[in-house]
């Protein structure tokens, strides 16, 4: 097996870019060319046109590191945003917070690091019968458990909690808490962190490939493809790591296999529902068309990448970053040609439907791609059915990360746009997380500073051009 170079790791990387992109607002789709979601088969990057004028709202500020926004099932559900420190917010129907948390489990976390953290309190998924039952569910990183393998950083954990109370007495019981699964995750880095049902009501988890470079070091396995040394995306035998996973909440002393997960009964764990992952950060299912499930996987040095996910689907890392081959020895250079197919398993490797270029390249649109969600609302018309994501952070010395929309196409690689405030601006805030309403809109979470530290962290909703930027953001 080859090695790669030490390296050092680097939390996050700030770059210059510039857009000097006409303002082209996006004609509304027909129903015609709004093609169902598909697999990429070309190579990369994705072509990009010209920048679309949104609006942004904002709906409510003063978080520490705010990372997604989910709403709850029933009629009058309310938001709830996840503060990466540890805490779960209500919103009132005005967008207001609560006085005090809906959740707060920071004393169960690893120790953040005020300076760049990708651990923390991540996920969060309501029962769909949450109306009923009250029961919800949180991803977070937890400290090392003692059987932990030495060296090991932290513990990729999925607890359920029930809430109790209504109105704005409604409260997660921290004493519920039920622990369903526990990986122990060897580095600080690449921990994944989205929790969502999906249309077949089983629970969907996304981990990240144990962090580290190049899929190597602590904590990663050897795997089929000797060219690269190891590691876990590739590997369906020795954990959860790498993956996205489905399970069923309902049934079993703490969950239940699905029985048409992919691996069930034959070689592979059966929690696993598709693989070939570095850091799926963020994933969504679409509201409409045919609810695909599409995450955002961070790249590695070149290329940042979106896919959608299938039932048992490899999607390539650490064979290929985005569409082109890695060498995980020199990592800068992809190599001329690389294996298509997975030996062990017989699936051909998946290209990725969005991908563009890391800005480490010239030219590049940003430094990681955070995954949001397709907008089914109808406050931006030439948006609609678009999968609206972003890159954390893209320009210096203020820091600020680009909004983008990339509408489906029924081959190749969707194109990318760039969504720009009145047609001219950029946020001007680090991109952390996305999130859905009930009603399709799309939301941003953002914040001033790269670490879980201060009171920037803000929520925007994305609006037409000419929305008010504050004011009740129902």
């Amino acid at each position: 097996m080859r090695t790669s170079p030490a390296a050092v790791l680097v939390t996050i990387a700030v770059f210059t870019t510039s857009c000097g992109d006409p303002v082209v607002p996006l004609t509304p789709p027909t129903a015609a060319s709004r093609a169902e979601h598909s697999i990429g088969a070309a190579v990369g990057p994705s072509p990009v046109g010209s920048p679309i004028a949104i609006g942004v709202q904002q709906v409510e500020t003063g978080f520490v590191s705010p990372v997604l926004l989910v709403q709850a099932p029933g009629k009058d559900g309310h938001r709830f945003v996840i503060d990466q420190i540890g805490k779960l917010w209500e919103l009132n129907p005005a967008g207001q917070r609560m006085p005090e948390p809906f959740l707060d489990i920071t004393s169960k976390l690893v120790t953040l690091s005020v300076n760049g953290d990708e651990r923390g309190l991540l996920g969060l998924a309501f029962h769909p019968e949450f109306v009923r039952n009250g029961r919800f569910f949180v991803f977070y990183t937890a400290p090392p458990l003692p059987t932990a393998p030495a060296g090991y950083n932290n513990t990729t954990t999925i607890a359920e909690y029930v809430a109790h109370g209504g109105g704005e007495q409604l409260r997660g019981d921290v004493a519920s808490e039920k622990i369903l699964l526990q990986v122990d995750h060897p580095q600080a880095n690449h921990n994944g962190g989205t929790i969502a049902f999906g249309p077949d009501g089983y629970l969907y988890i996304s981990i990240g490939d144990g962090g580290g470079r190049d899929d190597e070091a602590v904590g990663h396995v050897p795997d089929w493809y000797e060219f690269n040394a190891g590691g876990n995306g590739q590997d369906i035998e020795a954990n959860l790591l790498g993956n996205i996973l489905r399970i069923d909440v309902n049934h079993g002393p703490k969950y239940g296999i699905p029985l048409d997960n992919p691996f069930v009964g034959q070689p592979g764990l059966d929690e696993i529902w598709a693989y070939g992952f570095r850091n799926p950060y963020r994933f969504s299912f679409d509201m409409g068309g045919s609810r695909a499930l599409i995450v955002g996987d961070a790249g590695q040095e070149l290329w940042e990448e979106a896919s959608v996910v299938e039932r048992r689907g490899n999607y390539g890392w650490n064979v290929k970053e985005g569409t082109h081959c890695f060498d995980a020895a020199i990592p800068t250079v992809s190599p001329e040609s690389c294996p298509s197919v997975d030996p062990t398993t017989g699936e051909a490797l998946r290209d990725p439907v969005i991908e563009f270029a890391n800005v480490k390249q010239p030219g590049g649109l940003g430094n990681t791609i955070i995954g949001g969600n397709v907008y089914r609302a109808h406050g931006v018309s030439g948006l609609v059915g678009s999968y609206i994501f972003g890159s954390a952070v893209a320009t210096t010395p203020a820091l600020g990360g680009r909004l983008f929309a990339s509408l489906p196409q029924s081959g190749g690689l969707w194109p990318i746009q760039e969504l720009l405030i009145n047609g001219a601006d950029r946020l001007g805030y680090i991109i952390k997380g996305f999130g859905q309403d009930k009603s399709g809109d799309v939301y941003v979470m953002a914040t001033k500073n790269i670490g879980p530290t201060g009171t920037t962290g803000t929520v925007f909703k994305i609006v037409g051009p000419d929305a008010p930027s504050h004011g009740s953001a129902k």
